[in-house]
Order: C-alpha cells, then structure tokens, then sequence
C-alpha cells in the first residue's frame, strides 16, 4: 500500500465520521438535550438569583 492509497482510506474515514457527526448534532433526537444543555447557563443564573433574593428577605 503507497502512500496516496493510505491518504485515500484516511480521507474517506475523516468524511464519514464528519457526516455521521453532522447528522448525530441535527437529528431530532438530540436536539432536546441540545436545547436542555444550552439553557443551563441561565438556570444557573436563576438559582443564584432565587438563593439571593431568600437571603435578602430573612
């Protein structure tokens, strides 16, 4: 096996992982917990927020 023959193989590899990838990230399937882990930077605001405003008010 020559080396253009390795470079081949290798590049057909790295194209079917990308597509595999690409349709495991848009698939409907995943897109709840996308949707679940992209929101977590604001239920994190909210908790502090709500651990605060109870420490105010004692």
């Amino acid at each position: 096996m020559d080396y253009g023959t390795f470079q081949g193989i290798l590049t057909i590899i790295v194209m079917v992982t990308f597509v595999g990838i690409f349709f495991w990230a848009y698939s409907k399937h995943s897109k709840s917990k996308f949707d679940e882990a992209a929101n977590l930077v604001f239920a994190d605001d909210e908790q502090q927020k709500m651990s605060q405003d109870s420490g105010e008010q004692k």
